[in-house]
């Protein structure tokens, strides 16, 4: 049996073989360190130069970073135009809830007099946004419920644009003025001078027991616009297309790939192929240059690449009596635009006077380079017919009722302050008016808004007449003298201002420049510039006219969906349905 250890003598043993291996290590140490001293090589002068270096960093406190060497200018320039863009979008969301959010309106006055607007395009537009409708009992007119940005309507033909998005509802207009303004969707069929009443008529599909009544008026705006000239050439009207309304726009945009889609029907003989593929535009202004320039980007971005059959026969021609085409700008931009189109292989017949429509060709009387006239026939598969005003019926009327417009035949003969010959509290702006300029939606946007600013002078006028009547007898029966100089005091600052308002100077128009789009991302600028004009065409001048056109529109909503109908188109083109 083995000998059993105490507890005390086990703790003893153990202490002293703890000690010895202690000592055996110690002894043992100096021979290791020597031998990893033998096969350890020695630091270099740059790893104790490191060390160093790395412990006095450690010991001593961190030092401030620098600062950041650059551009204060530019980085401030950054935040600014971050800042500008975020009060942008601010703006914009603003703009969009007011325009959601209309306020409470006050109900017209029938004590005021009463204003009637016939008309809802660029004049009296014009003249509704900046009137001041507390001052009068305003009622509007017109058989069109919308405003119509023209300027954009030849892109509608093609889809690049959709037609909604330069349409603004006059409802959602005239519901944020200050005073309630009365609307009716209907036509002017007459106006009666002597009676002071306009005979209005309900032309839509849905009508009820009361379809024809009268509007009186104590003052009257005639903002009617004007019709297509056919200039009395028989089968225009029957035969041809207007670019004038949005249903204008939509038959052409119909009848474009109507042609189309017949052309490549089976066995369809190459004459008619060519005679439906054969595009005609009449009148070389603005809104046919526009045109024929938007319908060639149509067919060589969009048409071609779908259907490929009719990329060697499919034709524009524009036909211009005149020997030029865009007459109202300089000799260089009407070169410019000629030599682009020809190399859009764009047909520009100058000189040629259309004589006769048909339903399959046109006769046209051109001028050769010997200067004889000829005759010849045109077929073409769609004619669109973009040149020339002509008076609407109750212009017609309203003319032969005043002896002083007898002798008007292109409208109402205004004078300088846009007052219709003849007539008293009547006023003629835009096209159904003659006053010396050219028949634009600029003059017609300048003059509604002269106008609204003579009849804001008017109102506030008549008031300080008012008040000066009162006053007048208010001095008479002053007690004390006292209380007639201060009454006297008020009647000279009225009389002051009163003399100012009164001092309304005659319409002036301000020619701002002409644009055009020519296609292939191309556009001409004749642009007033102090006491000149500039001059311009080519792709710089097409993103100037697109965010000229896109700042004129008529509010933010028009601006974002014009802005969301180009990118769309970019991306993924035209569409090519019937419909």
């Amino acid at each position: 049996m083995a000998p059993v250890m105490r507890p005390f003598a086990a703790a003893r043993v153990l202490t002293q073989l703890q000690q010895a291996g202690r000592r055996s290590y110690a002894t043992s140490r100096p021979s290791l360190l020597a031998h990893r001293a033998r096969w350890t090589p020695r630091p270099t002068f740059n790893q104790i130069a490191l060390r160093q270096s790395v412990r006095r960093q450690s010991s001593e406190a961190p030092k401030p970073k620098p600062k950041k060497k650059g551009f204060p200018i530019l980085r401030w320039t950054w935040r600014l135009m971050y800042g500008s863009a975020l009060a942008g979008v601010a703006y914009v969301c603003y703009g969009i809830y007011e325009m959601r959010n209309p306020n409470d309106q006050p109900e017209p006055d029938a004590a005021k007099k009463t204003l009637v607007i016939l008309g809802t395009g660029w004049g009296a537009v014009s003249l509704l946004k900046k009137l001041d409708t507390e001052n009068y009992n305003v009622i509007v007119v017109s058989p069109r419920n919308y405003f119509l940005f023209t300027p954009l309507l030849p892109s509608c033909t093609t889809g690049t644009i959709e037609h909604r998005s330069i349409m603004e509802p006059i409802r959602n207009f005239l519901r944020h003025k200050k005073a309630s303004v009365k609307y009716y969707e209907a036509e002017a069929t007459k106006i009666d001078y002597e009676k002071r009443v306009v005979y209005i008529n309900d032309d839509s599909e849905i009508k009820g027991d009361i379809s024809s009544t009268e509007v009186p008026f104590d003052m009257l705006v005639v903002g009617v616009g004007a019709e297509n000239a056919t200039f009395g050439i028989p089968g225009v009207r029957e035969n041809g297309l207007f670019l004038k309304e949005v249903s204008d726009a939509q038959r052409i945009r119909k009848r474009i790939m109507d042609c189309v889609e017949t052309a490549t029907f089976k066995d369809q003989s190459p004459d008619e192929v060519k005679r439906l593929l054969h595009m005609v535009v009449v009148g070389g202004g603005p809104t046919g240059v526009e045109f024929a320039g938007e319908l060639q980007d149509f067919f060589n971005n969009d048409l071609k690449k779908w259907i490929p059959d009719i990329k060697d026969t499919f034709h524009v021609t524009l036909v211009e009596a005149l020997p030029n085409v865009l007459p109202m700008f300089s000799k260089q931009l009407i070169d410019y635009t000629e030599k682009t189109f020809k190399e859009e292989t764009i047909t520009i017949r100058t000189k040629t006077m259309v004589k006769n429509v048909t339903e399959k060709y046109i006769e046209a009387e051109a001028v050769g380079p010997d200067g004889k006239k000829q005759l010849e026939k045109i077929p073409y598969g769609l004619l669109v017919w973009a040149t020339g005003n002509a008076l609407r019926p109750v212009v017609k009327d309203f003319i032969n009722q005043i002896p002083a417009q007898k002798d008007s035949r292109r409208g109402l003969a205004v004078n300088e302050y846009l007052v219709v010959k003849g007539t008293e509290n009547v006023w003629a702006i835009g096209d159904c008016a003659v006053a010396n300029y050219a028949p634009t939606a600029q003059v017609a946007a300048q003059e509604g808004n002269w106008l609204a600013r003579m009849f804001n002078k008017m109102a506030k006028t008549h008031e300080i007449e008012s008040k000066l009547a009162e006053l007048s007898v208010a001095q008479e029966k002053a007690p004390n003298k006292e209380t007639r100089d201060r009454v006297f005091e008020e009647i000279k600052d009225l009389q002051k201002r009163l003399l100012r308002l009164k001092q309304i100077g005659p319409f002036e128009y301000t020619h701002n420049g002409s644009l055009a789009y020519i296609g292939s991302e191309k556009a001409v600028a004749d642009i007033s510039w102090l006491s000149g004009n500039f001059a311009t065409g080519g792709t710089i001048t097409y993103f100037f006219w697109r965010s000229a056109y896109l700042s004129m529109c008529f509010s933010t909503r028009n601006r974002i969906l014009v802005v969301m109908d180009w990118v769309k188109s970019k991306t993924f083109g035209r569409d090519v349905s019937r419909e």
